[in-house]
């Protein structure tokens, strides 16, 4: 048996593998890499013929609380040499995964797509812990995970990859809303700062009211476009931005800021002007970045084929470097006549 998490290389199949389109059928037909595409996931052990041998990829472990409590109390010396990573030393994770599962984000192949909290029993501890560093100043860098308000959303009833939408799902906050609470009364602790940014679509009136002392000047959010259809293509069509901007102002927690995607599968200059035209609206919305193809993941299997996965219909994409940048240049104009 191997072991969890690790590839080999075999000249049988074992049994037990979910069997991928071989290396050379992959190759050779975009249709084929659609299929396996399909198929890749963390929760199965996967095969893939090449030439006389199998590439076996064993599934991903499942982590426990216990698990993930024993490994972030480990004794770290949380000493960062390099400037460039100054101000994380007193970061504490809380969970690992996300259900988010965006189409452009590997993270739920490395991390699976369901949450496994921490206990906040040993979320305090390493806090404590922290407090007693001879260079402890009263900071907590960052308090969170990929998403910081997935905290405690921990859900083993159904095995749909889809949490998110999923009715069991507890989005009530409550276990990161106590935390944030208990965390505050630790002696010597002046701020426990939440940087990781938030899943705004998820994020409920009683979290966003609790979250306002933790957040440094704005708080993080991901939009990432504003397009319905790039939307969807991203997996990312879930909440109204606008309620959220609204609700947020209303209920006056102060800032946001905003990160948006350019040139995603999907999109043309006709989304890009879109886009641009909402972000002169906003404030605080610098951070736009050129998609990345990152392995392994549907919106590059998009990239790659120019085609969607599941239902093999074609999508446009911007592959040159010339209409990558044409992308992003015109989010960077402010002249009216520059998209009209």
């Amino acid at each position: 048996k191997g072991i969890e998490g690790t590839s080999i290389r075999s000249r049988e199949l074992p049994e037990g593998f979910l069997q991928l389109p071989s290396y050379e059928e992959v190759i050779e037909s975009k249709e084929k890499f659609c299929d396996m595409q399909n198929m890749i996931n963390s929760d199965n052990n996967l095969a893939q013929k090449t030439g006389s041998y199998y590439i076996l990829q064993y599934k991903f472990p499942q982590y426990t609380t216990k698990e993930l409590d024993e490994y972030y109390e480990l004794p770290y010396t949380r000493e960062i040499n390099s400037e460039h990573l100054k101000g994380f030393e007193f970061s504490v994770v809380t969970h690992r995964g996300c259900v988010g599962n965006c189409n452009f984000c590997s993270l739920r192949l490395m991390s699976k797509s369901r949450i496994v909290s921490r206990s906040e029993e040993s979320i305090i501890r390493e806090v404590k812990k922290i407090t007693k560093m001879p260079h402890f100043k009263g900071n907590i860098d960052d308090l969170g995970g990929p998403s910081a308000n997935m905290y405690g959303m921990d859900c083993n009833k159904c095995r749909t990859n889809n949490c998110i939408n999923c009715k069991n799902l507890d989005k009530t906050h409550t276990r990161i809303i106590n935390l944030l609470r208990e965390l505050r009364k630790i002696p010597l602790v002046k701020k426990v700062y939440v940087r990781s940014g938030v899943r705004y679509d998820l994020a409920n009136d009683e979290y966003l009211k609790e979250l306002k002392p933790h957040v440094s000047g704005t708080l993080k959010i991901a939009p990432e476009h504003v397009s319905t259809k790039v939307l969807e293509l991203m997996n990312k069509n879930k909440g109204s931005l606008e309620e959220f901007i609204k609700r947020y102002k209303e209920l006056g927690c102060g800032e946001l800021s905003y990160y948006f995607m350019v040139a995603h599968p999907g999109s043309s200059m006709k989304e890009a002007k879109e886009l641009a035209s909402k972000r002169k609206q906003l404030k605080n919305s610098n951070s736009v970045q050129i998609f990345t193809p990152t392995p392994m993941t549907e919106s590059t299997c998009m990239y790659y084929t120019e085609m969607i996965p599941k239902t093999k219909k074609p999508v446009h994409v911007p592959r040159t470097y010339k209409e990558k940048k044409d992308q992003l240049r015109i989010l960077k104009i402010n002249e009216k006549s520059n998209w009209e």
